[in-house]
């Protein structure tokens, strides 16, 4: 029994000892000066890799353009997103129920463009404002049916990018179509002030990306006939004539209205 107490006790006094022994200062085997040694070291270690990395962001940032991003993801041939979001609008001028879905489609795409958030941007020095009433008649503001009452729906297109927007009746060349907004969208509404300035953007939560809106104005001879309606987008070095992709730069739709 002696000598296994006696072993144990060796065993406890090595572990102290480990952790600390008073005989040589030693801290986890270790005397304070290697265990200053080593923190140096690891001082100088980090110091120089955070140095570098500083120094090669530094120089990857002196190669950026103020004002033109070197690298750009837009697509060489920019789509079209429409609203309300169907091919096909099929509905009765005179039941108010039949079309109410397409308006709140309208009304929810359009919240976010009300004069009033809008006025919070600052007017074209960080993000540019786009007001809903700009889109006038198509802004459902003075007709919150959006035309869909009088038989003359509103159709609303938001551009990735700001090309032309060109809408034309496929079929019928009788229904006329008038433009809410101007066709062409202003470039400095889709916001890139340089590195420096583009950071501000994210102070900016209520920009919004300029859309552009149209409106069918239908005749009573147009009524209860599908009618079918291509938005193309139209600029230098823009596609939108290609056969195998239908939809590239364009969108089709259908809209039939009965009384």
């Amino acid at each position: 029994m002696s000598a296994k107490r006696e072993q144990k006790k060796e065993k406890q006094d090595s572990w102290k000892d480990f952790i600390y022994n008073p005989r040589t200062g030693e801290f986890l085997g270790r005397t304070a000066g290697s265990w200053g040694l080593i923190l140096l070291f690891y001082l100088i270690f980090y110091g120089f890799l955070g140095g570098m990395f500083s120094l090669t962001m530094w120089v990857m940032l002196q190669t950026l353009d103020e004002n033109v991003p070197r690298h750009q993801d837009r697509v060489a041939s920019p789509g079209l997103v429409i609203r309300p979001h169907a091919v096909e609008i099929t509905f009765n001028r005179s039941d108010p129920e039949n079309y109410k879905h397409y308006i709140r489609q309208l009304h929810d795409l359009l919240q976010s463009y009300n004069d009033s958030i809008q006025e919070r941007n600052e007017l074209c020095m960080k993000v540019c404002q786009f007001k809903r009433s700009t889109l006038r008649q198509c802004s459902g503001l003075p007709d919150p049916s959006f035309g869909f009452k009088e038989g003359n729906p509103v159709i609303g297109l938001k551009p990735e990018g700001d090309p032309y927007i060109n809408c034309t009746a496929k079929v019928t060349h009788n229904m006329q179509i008038s433009h809410g907004a101007p066709v062409k969208q202003r470039k400095h509404v889709f916001p890139y002030y340089g590195r420096t300035n583009n950071l501000s953007l994210c102070s900016q939560p209520d920009y919004v990306q300029p859309l552009v809106a149209v409106k069918l104005l239908f005749t009573k001879e147009d009524y209860n006939i599908e009618q079918t309606v291509e938005c193309k987008v139209e600029g230098s070095n823009l596609r939108n004539d290609d056969e195998r992709d239908k939809f590239l730069g364009r969108v089709t739709f259908r809209v039939k209205v009965s009384e």
